[in-house]
């Protein structure tokens, strides 16, 4: 004798989502593309650095290295102060 035939093992409520779940894992995972422009290209080729420009830069990199180089806080400070106030 079935006490309540509405809820009965053949109906579980519960089944459906796990069709659902499993269909989900059926599907292809999708991949990310990227496409960079021919403009960028270009500028990606054309990362050549000023020799001059170069030749600071190693200074200032030997000069940090051995620790010689001393920042000026009142320069910095009045750079920041006409940045902000353009």
């Amino acid at each position: 004798m079935k006490i309540n035939p509405y809820l009965s093992v053949q109906q579980n409520p519960y089944k459906k989502q796990v069709d659902k779940t499993e269909k989900a894992y059926d599907i292809k995972a999708k991949s990310d593309k990227l496409e960079i422009s021919t403009e960028a290209l270009k500028m990606q080729q054309v990362t050549q650095v000023d020799p001059a420009r170069q030749a600071k830069v190693d200074a200032l990199k030997q000069k940090i290295e051995a620790g010689e180089y001393k920042v000026d806080a009142q320069a910095v400070a009045a750079k920041f102060y006409d940045y902000w106030n353009e």
